[in-house]
């Protein structure tokens, strides 16, 4: 199987409950749901137009809307060529889900690698079983895609970006049938404002939760 890849590169990650492991990154492009606060939308269209070589995407793209086919296989060929030392394998998008990553993840893991998936829940989670999930639900987005019980079910971390109380509403809806004891819970406020900041420490206070912070932006990494 071949995987559409905007960009692929190593950095620590930035957000969520590996904030600050070194990883790399594998950014799939292609994506239905239509976040207006995302910050990949270069990620959405497969254009084939804008199909490149493998090697013009071996880096941060700088908001480029290109993407290059990988086989599970070279990946792990482009990346042992890079000389990457980290271990720990994000997937991310784009919409990594949209794509069957059962292959990918097993061929990866068994070449030694943690693999990790970044997710909205609008798509069937398709992986291994050791992969970990990170589900961040993406609600009434412009794509009208719902977030996936069974995403949510599957999931080893929720992470929900939130900038007011009615986020929060939306999110205790979403997981009122979820057993949650078992889940990394992540509150994560929008686009560093104080406002939201100060709501998701109350939150993450009062409900023993996590605070997901984009330290990325504050320190000014890829």
């Amino acid at each position: 199987m071949q995987y559409p890849v905007n960009e692929i590169f190593e950095t620590v990650q930035g957000e969520g409950h590996f904030t600050g492991y070194p990883v790399i990154f594998i950014r799939l492009q292609g994506c239905d749901v239509g976040c207006s606060w995302c910050d990949t939308k270069q990620t959405w269209t497969v254009d084939p137009e804008m199909q490149v070589s493998q090697q013009t995407v071996n880096k941060a793209c700088d908001d480029k809307p290109h993407w290059a086919n990988f086989t599970a296989q070279e990946f792990i060929t482009m990346i042992q060529k890079n000389g990457f030392v980290a271990k720990h394998i994000v997937i991310s998008g784009g919409e990594p889900c949209q794509y069957d990553l059962v292959e990918l993840t097993s061929e990866l893991e068994q070449a030694g690698y943690f693999c990790q998936i970044e997710t909205s829940g609008t798509s069937e989670v398709r992986a291994t079983d050791s992969t970990w999930v990170t589900v961040s639900p993406k609600i009434q987005m412009k794509g009208q895609l719902p977030v996936l019980q069974s995403a949510l079910r599957r999931a080893n971390e929720i992470k929900h970006v939130i900038a007011m109380e009615k986020h929060i509403e939306e999110l205790d809806a979403l997981i009122a049938d979820i057993d949650t004891s078992d889940k990394i819970m992540c509150l994560q406020p929008i686009s560093q404002q104080k406002r939201a900041t100060d709501l998701a420490i109350k939150l993450c206070i009062e409900r023993n939760w996590k605070l997901s912070v984009q330290m990325h932006k504050y320190i000014f990494i890829d």
